[in-house]
């Protein structure tokens, strides 16, 4: 009964063969194999136009490099007060950006409310230089709390950092997951929306070691090359990255196991929906699932064999906690099976 996190399941079984079968003789290092071309025109035809793709080992990289090639001098970064870029990188955007700030914006459940990022950017004079300047927006799908923005949700975050002059970074650990709970394409819910920059993660979706970071116009990714050199992020051995993500993409081995992690999710969520013991705190929108219980009943479940996360309570939801509960979340992954969220939802009674 593991939900503590997607990151905390193996490697589907087509990852780990096709890691295999690249493993054997030799081939061009530091991104310049057969593979690694083939896997930059993959991208191209997955987001339907030109891209700049560049392979590294986290999401944090990937976020922090992708703030790193906008950066302005005393730059700020605009994003969800709640977000895994300002909770949980241990400030690594700010050390690859050499400096460059997060700003937090509020908004319901995860999702950074569009009002007040107009007025975040608004406080920003142009002219006034002891404020510094605004760099980018960065936003999260689906966000730190299982959320996930619709296609045009992301269209009215894109709009009004694209009036400032800015662009909008999208934060795609889940990507895979937010966008088969939409039924969208890569491509509606990335540049068709207005995203600039994409992280997108493979590694909580299946693979072992495997994030991309996409420009969706190549001329944005110039000094990219030489700030991933920087960072150490320029794997020798790239094939192996490439390798991963080439079964990824191959028959849709992404979207069917983001499929099963969010139905393994949803059946968590009605196996629980009527429970006098544990109440799910909002509805469940991706392969996470929040609920509330007593932090006794918590201990008991982890006694018994199951994993799962206390998490922050978000500001807006603190005064719907009663005394002595807490907030837990419980994960779904492409290895969790029905008999891992039947056996919980029996434990949970």
């Amino acid at each position: 009964m593991f939900f503590a996190s997607d990151n905390w399941a193996g490697a589907a079984d087509e990852i780990a063969a096709s890691l295999q079968r690249h493993s054997e003789g030799f081939s061009p290092a530091y991104g310049a194999s057969e593979l690694d071309r083939q896997l930059e025109q993959r991208f191209n035809d997955l987001f339907e136009r030109e891209v700049a793709v560049f392979f590294v080992g986290t999401g944090t990289a990937a976020n922090s490099l992708a703030l790193s090639a906008v950066n302005r001098p005393g730059g700020f970064v605009l994003c969800h007060r709640e977000a895994h870029l300002i909770e949980d990188e241990c400030g690594a955007p700010e050390f690859f950006t050499s400096g460059a700030r997060l700003a937090p914006i509020d908004g319901p459940l995860g999702k950074i409310d569009p009002a007040a990022l107009r007025r975040g950017l608004e406080r920003f004079d142009p002219e006034f230089v002891h404020h510094g300047q605004p760099m980018a927006v960065s936003m999260t799908q689906a966000t730190e709390v299982g959320t996930v923005y619709s296609n045009e949700e992301v269209r009215a975050i894109a709009e009004h950092t694209h009036a400032f002059g800015l662009p909008l970074h999208m934060d795609g650990a889940r990507f895979a997951n937010a966008m088969v709970r939409l039924g969208s394409t890569p491509a509606e819910m990335t540049w068709k929306s207005g995203v600039d920059v994409l992280s997108f993660g493979a590694t909580k979706n299946g693979c072992w070691c495997a994030e991309a970071l996409v420009f969706f116009d190549p001329a944005r990714a110039k000094q990219l090359p030489f700030i991933r050199k920087r960072a150490a992020q320029l794997f020798s051995k790239t094939r192996f990255i490439a390798a991963q993500f080439h079964a990824y993409l191959d028959d849709d081995l992404w979207i069917r196991l983001a499929r099963h992690a969010n139905a393994m999710a949803d059946r968590l969520a009605d196996g629980l929906a009527n429970s006098q013991h544990v109440s799910i705190a909002w509805p469940c929108q991706s392969n996470e699932l929040f609920v509330t219980m007593p932090k006794a009943a918590a201990e008991r479940l982890k006694d018994q064999g199951a994993r799962f996360y206390p998490w922050p309570v978000p500001e807006e939801f603190e005064s719907k906690l009663e005394p002595g509960q807490g907030l837990y979340r419980l994960v779904t992954s492409f290895a969790t099976t029905t008999d891992h969220v039947d056996q919980f939802v029996a434990l949970v009674g």
